[in-house]
């Protein structure tokens, strides 16, 4: 079986499991948490940058990061299941990039927070990744919120992005994209695991 090192809120471990769900691969998948700030925790024998998700195989070898696994995971399916072939691969890559972007810069305003106190917090590199997030949803609202669309791994991403949002940043980004507010109301109902891989503040 494999293993996936992760946990409940990485935006990119959800991608992840979303992808397993979606590929029909779920159940042929272990998942263990995994505790990136503890130095005793085996993720940093099985990625030696310590970080989440990380995939086991059964020949003993593991896979990192969020891209690479998906990847495997539509190979391991047949092909083509989340990641087109031809021309449509391209755009599909391009937005996952986009989203892992958002999920990159706001992961970069919470370790602000987290791991520096009040009066070290640089506002100014806290505006330039907030500045991130909004350019990549002004995107998203304007070319990637068209609901109904085939499911692919950009649509995957968008979705973690928008809950990780939700979810650290009390989903304050409704308030000015109505398009994807619906968007994601629409993926939600066509992939029931994103539901039941939300977790709440």
């Amino acid at each position: 079986m494999l293993v996936l090192r992760s946990s409940p809120a990485s935006p990119f471990g959800r991608k992840v499991k979303l992808s397993a769900s979606i590929l029909g691969l779920s159940d042929r998948i272990q998942i263990v948490d995994a505790d990136t700030l503890n130095p005793e925790d085996s993720i940093r024998q099985q990625n030696p940058l310590g970080k989440i998700p990380a995939l086991l195989l059964e020949n003993g070898d593991v896979l990192y990061d969020s891209r690479v696994i998906v990847d495997y995971l539509d190979h391991l399916a047949g092909g083509a299941g989340i990641i087109p072939n031809g021309p449509e691969r391209f755009t599909a890559l391009r937005d996952q990039a986009l989203a892992d972007g958002i999920m990159d810069a706001a992961l970069l305003q919470v370790y602000e927070g987290r791991f520096r106190t009040e009066d070290k917090h640089e506002p100014k590199w806290v505006s330039h990744q907030a500045d991130k997030v909004r350019r990549g949803l002004d995107h998203a609202e304007a070319r990637l919120s068209e609901a109904g669309q085939p499911l692919h791994i950009g649509q995957i991403a968008l979705a973690c992005a928008l809950g990780y949002l939700d979810l650290r940043f009390g989903g304050r980004w409704r308030e000015s994209y109505p398009k994807l507010v619906a968007w994601l109301a629409d993926f939600e109902s066509r992939v029931p695991a994103y539901a039941k891989t939300r977790v709440t503040p």
